[in-house]
């Protein structure tokens, strides 16, 4: 499998498992940022590891930080819709997709400069 394979996988599967844990627990403002942000941490040090870089968890934890500004939007969003069943599920869902695959693809174009 190529290195781009191999990243495209790291980040569309966190993505996944990020969007059914924003999915699951959208009636829920805030907790699934405690399942969400493991998932992408995890896919950081993950895309790190291909680019054979070595990131601690605190590192990568900092890199997720930098990276996430469309964190703030996805708390709002769930804050207004996010309780609605159905329909805040895949909002929130959406969200937490669109911004895990935004992150992965921004932390893959930083380390692909070192």
């Amino acid at each position: 499998m190529s290195k781009n394979s191999k990243i495209r996988t790291i980040i569309h599967s966190s993505a996944t498992a990020a969007a059914t844990a924003g999915a699951g627990l959208a009636q829920i403002p805030g907790s699934d940022n405690a399942v969400i942000m493991p998932i992408q941490i995890a896919m950081i040090m993950s895309i790190a590891e291909v680019h054979e870089q070595a990131l601690s968890t605190t590192a990568a934890a900092s890199m997720l930080t930098a990276a996430s500004a469309g964190i703030v939007g996805r708390t709002v969003s769930q804050a207004l819709i996010g309780w609605i069943p159905i329909f805040g599920n895949a909002i929130n869902a959406t969200t937490a997709f669109t911004i895990t695959e935004s992150i992965g693809w921004a932390v893959n174009a930083i380390l692909t400069l070192d």
